[in-house]
């Protein structure tokens, strides 16, 4: 099976401060937003119980998730709770259409539980979270969409036009993301069997592999629960990236940034 690492959310609480920071580092623009009150068939995500904004890395995506309502009345405020503050949410993969089918059937057979399917599918494009409970690590969607020939097709989750909103000159792709664990290997021998894919190491951690870079899994950084923990940015200048997000006020560590919780590992 192919997974295309399309997207990647963070969940939050201050939206306007992490569009901000986002803004000034990166230079990134938001091509969708969901004040709050868009319906599931414009891709708005107040059926959950959230907010949010899209911004294009490139071909790919990256999006903040705030609960409308502080507390545990939203997956995303429960998830909040439990890692103790904001940082990375949700991996979405695009697959191809042609193994959708595929997918849906094994997630059936293995006993995975599935959910808000209908919510977030329409014409041109399917798609299906995996319970975290059944998948832990953090929350994953799998997805097919038209154009999927195309590496700049198009995303369900943004306006047709996302591609006027994008901007490569500080940042051009999503290459990896990490998810920290207390047992690695565990973890990733469990991803694999779910998402039909091969665990291999890569200098000596383990992984899965996608399309545009790996999934790593380590031990934990920080004291934080398990959960997505870092992303791995291309950049074509790592210590100019460094020097905007200080200039901003951002925690910064070598090539290493963090921006609502979640860091992101500059490559490049």
């Amino acid at each position: 099976m192919v997974l295309r690492l399309r997207q990647v959310a963070i969940v939050g609480n201050d939206y306007e401060e992490t569009e901000a920071a986002l803004s000034a580092v990166f230079d990134l623009r938001a091509a969708y937003r969901d004040p709050g009150n868009r319906p599931a068939r414009e891709a708005g995500v107040s059926i959950f119980g959230l907010k949010n904004f899209v911004m294009p890395i490139g071909n790919q995506f990256l999006e903040l998730v705030v609960p409308l309502e502080d507390g545990p009345t939203s997956a995303a405020g429960r998830y909040l709770q439990r890692r103790g503050g904001p940082g990375g949410y949700m991996l979405l993969f695009q697959v191809p259409r042609s193994e959708y089918g595929a997918h849906s059937e094994h997630l059936s057979e293995m006993g995975v539980r599935t959910v808000a399917g209908g919510d977030i599918s329409e014409e041109g494009s399917e798609a299906m979270h995996v319970h975290p409970k059944d998948l832990p690590g953090c929350l994953v969607e799998l997805r097919w969409c038209e154009n999927e020939d195309v590496s700049d097709g198009d995303w369900w989750p943004v306006e047709r036009d996302w591609r006027d909103h994008r901007n490569t000159k500080f940042v051009d792709a999503i290459c990896g993301a990490e998810i920290q664990t207390p047992d690695p290997l565990s973890l990733v021998e469990r991803w694999a069997e779910v998402l039909q894919v091969p665990m291999t190491m890569l200098d000596g951690v383990p992984t899965i592999p996608t399309i545009d870079g790996p999934v790593r899994f380590t031990e934990p950084f920080d004291d934080r629960p398990e959960g997505l923990g870092a992303i791995d940015v291309r950049v074509p200048d790592a210590q100019l990236i460094a020097d905007r997000a200080a200039s901003f006020g951002l925690r910064c560590d070598d090539r290493t940034i963090e921006i609502s919780g979640l860091r992101f590992h500059l490559v490049g």
